[in-house]
Parts: structure tokens; C-alpha cells; sequence
């Protein structure tokens, strides 16, 4: 009974159950008044024919186009006004104007430690990819960091508690999802234990990841506990494009020297104490040196935008760290959809179009845009070696449905794909030719590339990238490769079913 009350009283109920009021309420007022009013009729078919002009002249990727017309052409009445009050991508100016101060604060920065020109020894694919992180992202390449991979979230754990146990001034964290268990209660501890010792703890979560893993007031628990704490884009029932904008990165920096990144988010599933959908297969980087002080920046970034604060980065810099052999290029980033610049997709893109040799990805979703299909039919045309492993275990069944729709197209093209086995691979990595990886937040598929607030590491000729590429084939052994001729006796109705999804799969 209690758990039956807690399901019904819980807030995403009462989200849920608003929105629904919203959509019911617009539904009935366009009915009741296109009855009565012919005037309003018309203005109603106006407005779409409007939504539809503006979709279709708009920079706005082609499938959320499509998806969009598909909405608004059958239902002119409804399609148009659901269209501007949750679709149209309008950036108020005020949020505008705050995000591009904060962005130009922090490239003033970071500034200083723009070197993508000292990249030219190693070639123009590698210039051209620093150069525009940090024109495009105002995200600098450093030398003087190294790097440490993991392959599994079980690896990363114990070395976190190991990295905050020795912060001395500050520790920042930001999570798309926390929630109790051993994996965070063991960092709370030392996080409550560090700031009774004064050093300076920061807490960001999303409240969309975490509404069903931590209670509304929990940022006041934290502070009760001497820990700072902000939500991130408080999830409010009301229909707003706003509600898309999710914070997806996962960043834990310690005194600006020590800083992970990857897919790992603050629960036990990650380290496979809790098993959902069998084994969860994550990654996880770790940076130390120079390149930490730009992980700082995109937190404290991301603070100030949470905050209204205009704080003094400085104060944070760490000082100058020992200068270590050669560790290659090392070049966190950061992609925000306020500024309308697509990072994470243009990172992807420019390795698989830089590619010679081969191409290996592990994605938990692959629902791409017309772009990223090209990009990689185009390379195995080519005769690169491209390879995606993806879970076979879903975390999401229809998301599942539509990531295997996105399958013959890739496979007719000379893509090879495989699933892996043991369960629910949830890393995001790309390796290329031996010389470049990425390790970071962004899924393949439209909310990472488009909506969310999303991080990762791009590495040039650094020591990890072999581990990440020994960690890909490891992977392999464990997975199924996936043939053509599975897709071509399909029941009908499951074709049918897969088409409709990945036509709306941008809305999803």
C-alpha cells in the first residue's frame, strides 16, 4: 500500500497528469471555438500554414521537419498552435543575452591557453578539429595532461573516492543522475567530510534525471549538510520548449587538477551493483593536469547560468601543474543548445570525414540525423572499417525499436554492427585510426546532438586512445554481429511500427 501511495502521490504523477490538462484544454478550447467561430478556424489554419513556413525555411535538422509537418499538415487546427507553444525553438532574449555573457566570460578565460596552431606537426585533420572547438566552442587543446581510461564503471568507482579524498580547496559536481546507494552514499560521505574540513563543495543534478531518484527538496538537504547545491531547470508542468533543455554532462573536478568525464552518472547500476537490464558496460575518463582548468570553467559556466551569479573564475585556477612527458593533445568540450552551434554533432562528424583507416563506436542509442547516416555510409563506401557496438539488452524498448530501424540503411552501406550480449552498453566513445578518440556524454541520437547540455574529452595521439581502442574489441567479442537478412523477413506490422518511430524519433 505505501508503495502503491508513494506511485500516486509522486510528482511526476502530478507533471504528468497537468500536462496532460494542458494538451486536453488547448484540444478542447481550438474545438470549441472552431465550432462557433469561423474567424477562429481560419486564424487557427493561418497560424499552421505560418509553423509550417517557418519549419521548412528554419535551420532546423531535416527529420525535426519532417516530424513536425507530419504533426501539423493532418491537424492544421491543433498542429500550428502546439507547434509555437512547444516546438519552436524561440530562445527568449533574456536567456540569450545571459548565456552569451557567460560564454564570452568564459572564453576570456580560457583564452590564453588557445594553442590548436601547435598542432601542425601532426597534420591538418588534427588542427582542424582543435581549431574549431576553439573558435566554435572557446574549448582549448592542451599538452601536460594525462589521461587515464576506463572501461567499466567498476573501474572508475574506486578511484573517485581515491581523487576526492584528496581535495584541499574545492570539489565540483555535475550529474544528469544521482541516486542513493552505495555508489553515492560513499561519495556524500566524503563530500560532507571535506566540507566540515572547509573546503568548497558544489553540487549541480538535473531534475528531469533525478525526479524519480531524489525528492524534491534535496538540494536543501544538501546545503543542510554544508554542500552547495543547484537544480538544474526545475521540471514545471507547463508546455515549454524549456523543458527539452537538459543538463546531460557528468563532470567531477577536484581542486581544478583532477577531472572525470563519460557516461557514468551517480547511481549503482553504473558500477553494476544494481542490474537492470544485465550488464551495464560504461566508460569513464580521467585528466590530470593543464586540461582540468577548462573542465572548471564549463562547471563554474554552468553554475552561473544556474545561479545568476558573475563570480571571479580566477579565484579557482589552480596553480601551474608539474611539467610531465609527452602526453598528446588533450582537448575537453562542452555543447550547449542556447548558442544554436551543434559541437558535439560537428566533433563526430569531423572524425568520421577525417577517417582513413577504421572507425569504432559504442553508442547505448543510435538515432541519427541525416548528416551522421551520410557521414558513415559515405566512409564504409569508402572502404573505412566502420564498426558500432550497441547494448542488446534495452533500457527503453522503443527507443531499442527505433535505434534497430536505423540498422539496413548502415548495413546495406558496408557498416558493420553488433550488440552486445552480456547486457545494456551505455559508453559513448569514438576511436579513429589509432590517432583520435572522444570520450564524453553525447548519444547518438537527436536530444544528445540537439537539446541537451552535453561534455566529453577529445584526444590527439594520447596513451589512452589504445586503451580505448583494446577496450572496443574486448567489447566485441562479447557481442553478435547483426546480418542484413535479419531485416529482410520481417513481420510487417513491426516494420510499420519501426518506420512510424524513427519518422518522430526527433520529438521523442
Amino acid at each position: 500500500m505505501k508503495k502503491i501511495l508513494y506511485i500516486l502521490f509522486h510528482r511526476s504523477v502530478f507533471v504528468g497528469l497537468s500536462l496532460l490538462a494542458q494538451i486536453a484544454a488547448l484540444g478542447l478550447m481550438v474545438a470549441i471555438f472552431s465550432e462557433y467561430a469561423d474567424n477562429f478556424y481560419w486564424f487557427c489554419i493561418l497560424v499552421s500554414v505560418f509553423a509550417a513556413l517557418a519549419i521548412i525555411s528554419s535551420r532546423m535538422e531535416p527529420g525535426y521537419k519532417i516530424a513536425w509537418l507530419l504533426i501539423i499538415l493532418p491537424f492544421p487546427v491543433f498542429g500550428g498552435i502546439f507547434y509555437l507553444l512547444i516546438g519552436g525553438g524561440h530562445i527568449p532574449k533574456r536567456i540569450q543575452k545571459r548565456m552569451q555573457g557567460i560564454l564570452e566570460k568564459s572564453a576570456s578565460a580560457l583564452k590564453e591557453d588557445f594553442k590548436a596552431d601547435d598542432l601542425l606537426p601532426l597534420g591538418g585533420d588534427a588542427v582542424c578539429q582543435a581549431n574549431y572547438l576553439e573558435r566554435c566552442a572557446a574549448c582549448p587543446a592542451y599538452t601536460n595532461t594525462e589521461t587515464e581510461y576506463f572501461s567499466l564503471g567498476d573501474l572508475a568507482f574506486p578511484r573517485m573516492l581515491q581523487e576526492l579524498k584528496k581535495a584541499e580547496h574545492y570539489i565540483f559536481l555535475e550529474y544528469f543522475i544521482i541516486q542513493p546507494g552505495l555508489f553515492w552514499d560513499s561519495i556524500l560521505a566524503i563530500l560532507e567530510e571535506k566540507a566540515a574540513q572547509g573546503v568548497e563543495v558544489r553540487l549541480i543534478y538535473d531534475d528531469m534525471g533525478c525526479m524519480f531518484t531524489l525528492p524534491r527538496d534535496y538540494d536543501q538537504q544538501m546545503a543542510a549538510k554544508g554542500i552547495q547545491c543547484r537544480v538544474f531547470n526545475r521540471f514545471v508542468p507547463v508546455m515549454s520548449l524549456r523543458l527539452n533543455n537538459r543538463d546531460h554532462r557528468k563532470l567531477m573536478i577536484i581542486d581544478g587538477k583532477v577531472g572525470f568525464t563519460g557516461g557514468i552518472n551517480l547511481a549503482d547500476e553504473y558500477i553494476n551493483l544494481r542490474q537492470r537490464f544485465g550488464h551495464w558496460k560504461d566508460s569513464a575518463i580521467l585528466l590530470e593536469g593543464d586540461a582540468v582548468w577548462s573542465m572548471t570553467v564549463m562547471f563554474l559556466t554552468m553554475w552561473d547560468h544556474c545561479c545568476g551569479w558573475d563570480e571571479d573564475f580566477d579565484r579557482f585556477r589552480p596553480p601551474a601543474a608539474p611539467v610531465r612527458p609527452w602526453t598528446g593533445y588533450v582537448q575537453p568540450y562542452t555543447d550547449t543548445p542556447l548558442d544554436r552551434e551543434t559541437v558535439g554533432q560537428a566533433v563526430y562528424l569531423n572524425m568520421i570525414a577525417k577517417a582513413k583507416n577504421y572507425i569504432y563506436i559504442t553508442t547505448p542509442y543510435l538515432v541519427i540525423d541525416v548528416a551522421t547516416n551520410t557521414a558513415l555510409c559515405n566512409a564504409a563506401k569508402a572502404g573505412v572499417d566502420v564498426r558500432i557496438i550497441t547494448p542488446h539488452i534495452p533500457d527503453k524498448r522503443y527507443v531499442f525499436e527505433v535505434t534497430r530501424a536505423h540498422y539496413p540503411p548502415l548495413l546495406k552501406a558496408g557498416v558493420k554492427i553488433y550488440e552486445y550480449k552480456p547486457g545494456f552498453i551505455h559508453a559513448k566513445n569514438f576511436v579513429v585510426d589509432d590517432r583520435f578518440a572522444t570520450v564524453g556524454t553525447v548519444n547518438l541520437d537527436y536530444r544528445s546532438l540537439f537539446l541537451h547540455f552535453e561534455d566529453g574529452v577529445w584526444l590527439c595521439e594520447a596513451p589512452c586512445i589504445r586503451d580505448i581502442r583494446a577496450d572496443f574489441e574486448a567489447t566485441l567479442k562479447q557481442s553478435e554481429s547483426i546480418s542484413l537478412r535479419r531485416f529482410k523477413h520481417l513481420n510487417i506490422l513491426l516494420q510499420m511500427y519501426r518506420s512510424i518511430l524513427r519518422v518522430f524519433a526527433p520529438l521523442m
